[in-house]
């Protein structure tokens, strides 16, 4: 009896650590037609906006940000760590590479660390909303 709950016990923390390993899941952006179009105001000045897209069968997620006044967006995904598809995560005015745990103030994300940023989503701010074409975001599928 004393085994199969040390056994129990086990299992309950492997799939603890399993689930904390994976690459969160965000709200739907919203969708256009072909477009993501997120409403610029939406987007608070260095604090990045998340959102996951559904797109065969994979979680694409990405964000969209604001730093001096200008819109960026980028997979939630590392050019050096995305096949560990863990994402990033913000604290405290810092993204912070999940994987590899590099982590740098939002206003320098596109200088990133070595091989360790973001990889930029184009995108266009067109009246008052931020646009991405879905189609790439579907193209980019592959690092998810």
């Amino acid at each position: 009896m004393e085994n199969k709950i040390y056994l129990f016990i086990i299992c309950i923390l492997f799939l603890a650590l399993a689930a904390c390993a994976r690459q969160p899941a965000y709200s739907e952006p919203p969708i256009v037609g072909n477009e993501v179009v997120i409403a610029a105001a939406a987007v608070k000045q260095d604090e990045p906006l998340f959102f996951t897209y559904r797109y065969k069968e994979k979680n694409i997620s990405f964000f969209v940000v604001r730093i001096n006044n200008e819109m960026f967006s980028f997979l939630d995904a590392c050019q050096k760590c995305y096949p560990k598809k863990l994402g990033y995560k913000y604290i405290e005015g810092r993204v912070i590479c999940r994987a590899c745990n590099m982590g740098y103030p939002v206003a320098e994300i596109e200088k990133g660390f070595g091989s360790c940023i973001p990889i930029k989503i184009p995108g266009a701010l067109n009246a008052g909303k931020y646009v991405i074409p879905v189609s790439t975001l579907e193209a980019m599928s592959d690092k998810f």
